[in-house]
């Protein structure tokens, strides 16, 4: 079983911001029919791929509470960090790079810092999808900020590797998507 958890910010407010972009690629990831769950402080989704269950996660706690959820779902569903793999947003990539990464440090994003201290663990498989970086903006409002058209259409180049991520990451092998991607 796989856990895949695309961060996020619930409401109405938050949709196409740069600090959802876990939410986005979740949502274009599994169609716009799909009838998502509740359970556990989030919205979840149960579907198999290649004969593995997995169970997609938008935590709807807040970016910076995200942890509660993943443990909630760990717990429940008595998954291993080395089953979990999170999307989130990265102010020091380009808009539209990504970067795949396992057991590294949260680099300042408080989801991820929530999401550690909750399993009480760094070592887990993340997508690191580029938002880039206005320094003339504050932080906090950049990343509340919708992105543009342009912006958009980079993030949505690489709509054919997030599905390949989804769909094959391993922890014990991630080293070939990490090859691949990074």
């Amino acid at each position: 079983m796989k856990l895949v958890v695309g961060l996020g910010n619930p409401g109405k407010e938050y949709i196409n911001t740069r600090h959802n972009v876990g939410f986005m690629i979740l949502d274009n990831y599994l169609g716009e029919s799909i009838k998502w769950s509740s359970k556990f402080e989030g919205l979840y989704y149960e579907m198999n791929i290649k004969g593995d269950k997995y169970i997609f996660l938008k935590p709807q706690t807040y970016m910076n509470l995200s942890g509660k959820a993943v443990y909630q779902f760990m717990k429940f569903f008595k998954l291993s960090h080395e089953d979990i793999l999170v999307i989130q947003d990265d102010l020091d990539l380009p808009v539209g790079k990504i970067r795949l990464k396992i057991d590294s440090s949260a680099g300042g994003h408080n989801g991820i810092k929530d999401i550690i201290n909750a399993i009480e663990t760094q070592d887990f498989i993340r997508l690191k999808v580029g938002i880039s970086n206005n320094k003339l903006i504050d932080t906090k409002d950049y990343v509340l900020s919708t992105f543009g058209k342009a912006d958009m259409d980079l993030l949505w180049n690489n709509t054919n590797a997030y599905r390949d991520i989804i769909e094959n990451f391993d922890y014990n092998n991630i080293d070939s998507l990490m090859n691949k991607y990074n």
